[in-house]
């Protein structure tokens, strides 16, 4: 990897990590969007889109990658692909109701910024937040373009990430876990830049991370205590997906 492509990721892992450490006071496009919580809800839109029009047509040709790598031929092996996908959606969806159900039982028995659902919450979007970086260096498309756009639908879904955690675990969240995420972006950019895993397991890490942004777009914007914004969500989701048609 030369210079320029480790200075480029590089900046945008950073990019990530100021998401969380300065979110609160962040307000993107404020010269257009006045309510920062539409600016949120537009960055949820955003980065729908980028998998439904920029990571799914790449899933095909992961697929037929993971085909390729599998020495012994088995019935359905590309399909494992969208099974993983699946897979992402389903295991961020069980991270928030977990999540939610502490909450609910730990009430009236210690603050519930303090209990396991903050840790469980923090642990899994840990995680999240390291794939993200270490994607970033080790992706299915290493071109400028293709980092670019990544890394502006990343950081704006991460900025719905902060504002729905900040929400739900206030003095918590500033105090420990916005750090902790800051610190797993540019963590996953290191690793990336030492190991280079397998192309199989590298397709399935997209495809495991797709299913992640569904969920969790679908998550910070639909039920209606999160306090969303449906024609800010609905024009980021729209401008963006045009933007990246001709872009291929």
């Amino acid at each position: 990897m030369d210079t320029t492509e480790i200075l480029r990721t590089g900046a945008a892992a950073l990019l990530f990590a100021a998401v969380f450490l300065v979110g609160g006071g962040l307000h993107p496009l404020r010269g257009v969007i006045r309510d920062r919580r539409s600016v949120v809800s537009f960055g949820a839109g955003m980065s729908a889109a980028y998998v439904f029009v920029h990571v799914m047509p790449e899933l095909h040709g992961a697929r037929s990658a993971v085909a390729e790598a599998v020495y012994t031929p088995l019935p359905y092996e590309g399909m494992s692909i969208y099974f993983l996908a699946l897979l992402g959606f389903l295991a961020f969806y069980a991270l928030e109701h977990f999540s939610r159900h502490l909450r609910a039982s730990g009430e009236g028995e210690e603050e519930p910024t303090e209990g396991a659902a903050f840790r469980l919450h923090l642990g899994g979007f840990a995680l999240y937040v390291w794939l993200m970086g270490y994607l970033l260096v080790r992706n299915l498309e290493e071109t400028t373009v293709s980092t670019w756009l990544f890394a502006l639908a990343i950081a704006f879904h991460f900025l719905a990430l902060d504002h729905s955690l900040r929400s739900e675990y206030g003095t918590a969240y500033e105090r420990r876990g916005r750090y902790v995420l800051a610190a797993m972006a540019p963590l996953g950019w290191a690793v990336g830049q030492l190991v280079a895993l397998p192309i199989l397991v590298l397709a399935m890490m997209v495809a495991f991370i797709s299913g992640a942004v569904i969920v969790n777009s679908a998550i910070m914007e639909l039920p209606k205590e999160k306090d969303g914004r449906f024609g800010p969500f609905l024009a980021g989701g729209l401008i963006y997906g045009l933007v990246l048609i001709p872009l291929g």
